[in-house]
């Protein structure tokens, strides 16, 4: 990530703990990051994963799209990068993102948030994606909707894949 989007999404999640009222001890604690690490991400410093950046958005109780809205530029670590696409207004909150997976990947994603659903539609490439133990195999053109509130994998072999990603958040209250 570049300068400016890494100071920009400092900014956009500093702004989004002091709304809260919370500490950087706090939030740090309750994402399972260090604090050193969240205050140097807060100051547009560091180089955070995929993962901390989910994790944060779950702590502040906001969709994965809206920490990263301010940004405009792929988010990548590992061979995946991913891009907002457009954010829905309404409820369910449904976010669209553009994703690539380099080949050879194997990209492990943590549970989201209890109720949450992803859609993937592969455009080109070949991708096998889905909760780990049941995943499946796609094609281009080929769609799956499988339960994100529970660990999932996205894997590709020897060619990249190119798919559009759509998650729908739960409302919290169904159990993971």
């Amino acid at each position: 990530m570049d300068e400016h989007s890494l100071s920009t999404l400092g900014q956009h999640l500093q702004s989004l703990r002091q709304a809260r009222g919370w500490s950087l001890s706090y939030l740090a604690n309750a994402a399972g990051i260090a604090k050193s690490n969240l205050c140097r991400l807060e100051q547009g410093n560091g180089n955070p994963t995929l993962d901390t950046i989910w994790r944060l958005a779950v702590q502040l109780n906001v969709p994965f799209g809206t920490l990263v809205a301010p940004i405009n530029v792929p988010l990548g670590e590992d061979g995946v990068q991913v891009q907002l696409i457009d954010q829905g207004k309404g409820s369910p909150q449904v976010d669209a993102y553009w994703m690539r997976c380099a080949p050879n990947t194997l990209r492990r994603a943590e549970a989201h948030t209890p109720g949450t659903q992803e859609t993937l539609t592969l455009i080109n490439g070949s991708l096998e994606a889905g909760p780990e133990g049941a995943t499946t195999s796609l094609r281009p053109g080929e769609t799956i909707t499988f339960p994100a509130d529970q660990p999932h994998l996205y894997r590709t072999r020897t060619v990249e894949a190119t798919l559009i990603m759509t998650i729908t958040y739960g409302d919290g209250s169904e159990t993971p």
